[in-house]
């Protein structure tokens, strides 16, 4: 195991399940801490402070829901839930909650490894970019230091919601389709999660204050995708 290997918190109740990703994540050279409820979840993650957390919806002591928010509550450290539920709605409260992605049980493991290095890709360029800001004004985008400040104060972004800001904000006017943003944002081209970059908007315009009805930074356009004018006062058209 090279000392640069990444650590994985698997958060899983299925002995089964567990065991199996567990094993094909440790054949990829990631050091993985499996736990079975969401108490023993929160309690790793606070103590072993891993690079990404792979977080089961349904856990016995706490919810993957309630894992989710505490773990936000503190650190943007990229998750990925894991879910039976195949109803979209159901999908989309994990993101909502803070998750960067989620997959559908069952899985494919060669998936599940794609949509972990994709993340784990994003988080290390964030991190090595050089020294770069994007000053809109009441928006300041701080690349290097991975910072957003929007009217004076500091905003609390996950990986996903940097990568999606700052992809829109480098090309100010440029309209983005929803297909776009899913390769450039979350590394990968599977069809059908278009609706995964909704919710990374919806997010970062709670976060930003950046109100739906009046938008200023982001703006809808409608049927296509999403755009970033910080200088347009109206609302989408």
């Amino acid at each position: 195991m090279s000392e640069d290997a990444k650590t994985i918190l698997l958060v899983e109740d299925e002995q089964a399940v567990r065991s199996a990703v567990q094993a094909y994540l440790e054949r990829e050279n990631y050091v993985v801490i499996p736990v079975a409820d969401g108490q023993a979840a929160v309690k790793a993650f606070e103590e072993e402070n891993p690079d990404l957390v792979i977080l089961d919806l349904i856990l016995p002591k706490l919810s993957g829901e309630r894992v989710c928010r505490t773990i936000r509550e503190k650190s943007d450290t990229p998750i990925i839930m894991l879910t039976a539920k195949t109803e979209v709605e159901d999908r989309i409260i994990g993101l909502e909650l803070g998750a960067d992605d989620y997959m559908i049980k069952p899985f494919s493991p060669r998936e599940l490894i794609a949509r972990i290095r994709a993340i784990l890709r994003r988080v290390q360029s964030a991190e090595e970019m050089t020294t770069e800001r994007l000053d809109y004004g009441d928006i300041i985008i701080d690349l290097s230091g991975h910072k957003v400040i929007a009217r004076g104060k500091e905003k609390d972004l996950t990986a996903s919601e940097f990568k999606l800001l700052t992809t829109l904000a480098k090309s100010p006017g440029r309209v983005y389709t929803r297909t776009e943003l899913v390769e450039r944002v979350l590394g990968y081209d599977f069809e059908g999660f278009e609706r995964t970059i909704d919710s990374h908007v919806k997010n970062l315009r709670s976060k930003i204050g950046d109100d739906p009805r009046k938008q200023r930074w982001i703006h809808t356009v409608h049927g296509i995708g999403y755009r970033f004018d910080p200088h347009k006062e109206e609302g989408s058209y």
